[in-house]
């Protein structure tokens, strides 16, 4: 199949597919006579391989290496292992930060009236209490 054909079996642009390939995330792809690229599925299955682990946050450079751990003739699991664990780690921040800045919405709009109004008056009372100070100063 053609890079276009590929583009919409996979979700990925066509931009993405040519980049994949550039950055050796996938293998080199196979070109006919008239120089248009040949992709079969085992280099399908690389850039569903490929856009799985940049939604997972992986970055390129990571994603490299651990391509390159995968290519490589030698026993290197633990390699790859510890790369998916790096990755898993910095998802899940990602997630409990994320959570956090949830709860902190929920709390304020659980208590808009008894905290958020409260907060903005006092707010309001500064910013006040500090233009009356620089209204004095410039007298």
């Amino acid at each position: 199949m053609n890079i276009k054909e590929a583009s919409e079996r996979t979700g990925v642009s066509s931009a993405a597919i040519r980049y994949y390939e550039k950055e050796l995330l996938i293998p080199a792809i196979d070109r006919s006579e008239t120089g248009n690229r040949e992709i079969d599925n085992r280099i399908i299955r690389r850039i569903n391989f490929v856009k799985q682990m940049r939604a997972a946050g992986m970055s390129i450079e990571n994603l490299r290496k651990y391509i390159q751990l995968f290519d490589s003739q030698e026993e290197n699991d633990q390699e790859q292992q510890d790369l998916l664990r790096e990755q898993l780690t910095e998802m899940e921040e990602r997630r409990d930060d994320l959570q956090a800045s949830i709860d902190h919405l929920h709390f304020k709009l659980d208590h808009f009236y008894d905290h958020m109004k409260t907060t903005e008056s006092e707010m309001e009372a500064l910013e006040r209490e500090h233009d009356a100070k620089v209204e004095d100063e410039t007298k």
